[in-house]
């Protein structure tokens, strides 16, 4: 994406960035809330080992994977999930805190994008239940500087793994059940993968540009050249002005047509990504809309994955926008 020497100059100002927002995203909780956290703890630690497992997916594209492989088993509840809201700005309610001081299972992002759930778990110990933080999970650093985990083809299939293990644990006696589902699962990435595949190597090193950092991880993938400075996506996401000098680069990808699609991330908007789609529009570039929760309804994690590959293609080859994803397309 930049020369070495740019990375190398610019990945301590970005990791500096990320964490200085990672740490002004996170809510203050409510005396309310850590109370609420508490009482459910202490409530859920009490009593007898429940007979559904009750699993907390941060995002819902977690919560559809724990669903996935709990089954029947397991009750799961999805705590962001809306696609038109920034899930850098959740706020932390008692009734949130309470689902998530009650669950058995918690499966949260990490890299400071859901640092808030860090609070409420702590506020609320329990002996018994089980967390998943993908970050560490995957042995990513706190200065990661793209949270946006789920984009990365090699995550989901960890984190299924995790969660097989997990829920074995919380229920050894449908342990085999756990870990079939876990396998189902993985053979259900292989058209996503495939796509993947399928795009890199008919359209390897196709120029795009980007909002943010969204679907970065796929888009590497995919062979896709990513020309948005990444100084700029980074202060898009963490909320800061970016350089003038960035912005006109990023309006001379469009004006002199040094692109051929614009990932737009459809959660996070304001007057300049906005200046910036009607810039593509205006000069004819075709635009693909990326999402930090899963579209629902109609979606899984895998077919909402496809569904974002399959847009690429239809940008690239035909020239065709779909800035909001349908399931089934």
């Amino acid at each position: 994406m930049k020369e070495n020497h740019e990375i190398d100059a610019n990945m301590t100002r970005r990791h500096l960035l990320h964490a200085t927002a990672a740490k002004a995203r996170i809510p203050a909780l409510s005396h309310a809330v850590i109370a609420a956290a508490v009482l459910l703890g202490c409530v859920n630690t009490a009593s007898a080992a429940p007979a559904v497992i009750k699993a907390i997916g941060v995002e819902n594209e977690y919560a559809d994977v724990i669903s996935q492989i709990g089954g029947q088993y397991v009750q799961v509840t999805a705590i962001e999930t809306d696609p038109n809201t920034d899930p850098h700005t959740f706020e932390v309610n008692p009734k949130v805190a309470g689902e998530i001081a009650s669950a058995d299972l918690v499966v949260k992002n990490g890299v400071g994008y859901d640092a808030w759930a860090d609070k409420i778990i702590a506020a609320a110990p329990n002996a018994r239940r089980k967390v998943i933080d993908v970050q560490h999970l995957l042995g990513l650093s706190d200065s990661t500087p793209n949270p946006h985990l789920w984009y990365d083809p090699k995550t989901m299939p960890a984190v299924a793994k995790e969660i097989a293990a997990d829920l074995a644990a919380l229920d050894p006696a449908q342990a085999g059940y756990f870990q079939a589902n876990a396998k189902k699962f993985d053979a259900s990435l292989k058209p996503w993968l495939a796509a993947i595949a399928a795009f890199k190597a008919h359209h390897a090193g196709t120029p795009v540009a980007v909002t943010e950092p969204v679907a970065d991880y796929m888009l590497e993938a995919a062979g896709i050249d990513i020309q948005t400075p990444y100084s700029m996506q980074a202060a898009i996401m963490n909320g800061t002005d970016p350089s003038p000098q960035d912005v006109t680069k990023q309006n001379a990808l469009f004006t002199d047509h040094k692109v051929k699609v614009f990932v737009y991330n459809q959660q996070v908007t304001d007057a300049l990504t906005q200046s910036f789609l009607a810039l593509a529009k205006k000069n004819g570039i075709p635009v693909v809309g990326v999402y930090e929760t899963m579209p629902t309804p109609g979606f899984t994690y895998q077919s909402w994955m496809v569904a974002e590959v399959n847009a690429l293609d239809r940008a690239v080859t035909g020239k065709g926008s779909t800035e909001v994803l349908h399931a089934g397309k």
